[in-house]
């Protein structure tokens, strides 16, 4: 059977069986697999990987609630609260780098984490979320990273 069909039918079988029940195999093998076949860098990416040109071609997922969204974001994001990112999934695109964070990483890297089982290798998690975004600064901070760099 097939690495993506293996990991879509244990999936799917994670959400029929109860939380409380014995451990399911197929979902317990899956996951190693998955595991075992991913690398770590690839589900992340940091604020100075992206120049800031490049900005216009991601999109941006903020996996933060409705109203944190509304206060304050990364402009150009939509938002696709953490919880309903394997239900929206849909609304993702297939042919370019789709970024999720929260406030700090770790709520979207659970979001990530999911799509990425489901075969949406394309999306990433914005390490340290909106905060550290701000703080290496925004669009800006390859650019800045790029003149640290130079000193």
């Amino acid at each position: 059977m097939n690495r993506t069909l293996s990991i879509l039918l244990a999936g799917v079988s994670f959400l029929a069986v109860p939380a409380w029940s014995a451990e399911n195999p197929v979902v317990v093998n899956a996951l190693s697999e998955y595991m075992d076949f991913n690398e770590y860098g690839s589900s992340l990416i940091w604020p100075e990987q992206i120049p800031k040109d490049d900005w216009n071609k991601v999109f941006i997922v903020d996996a933060r609630d409705a109203a944190q969204f509304e206060k304050e974001h990364i402009p150009g994001a939509v938002n696709i609260e953490w919880r309903q990112a394997v239900a929206r999934r849909a609304e993702l695109p297939k042919d370019r780098m789709v970024v999720m964070y929260c406030n700090s990483g770790s709520l979207s890297a659970q979001a990530v984490f999911a799509l990425r089982l489901l075969g949406h290798d394309n999306v990433k998690v914005l390490q340290d979320g909106i905060e550290g975004w701000k703080a290496k600064g925004g669009f800006d901070a390859n650019q800045r990273s790029q003149g640290n760099a130079k000193s």
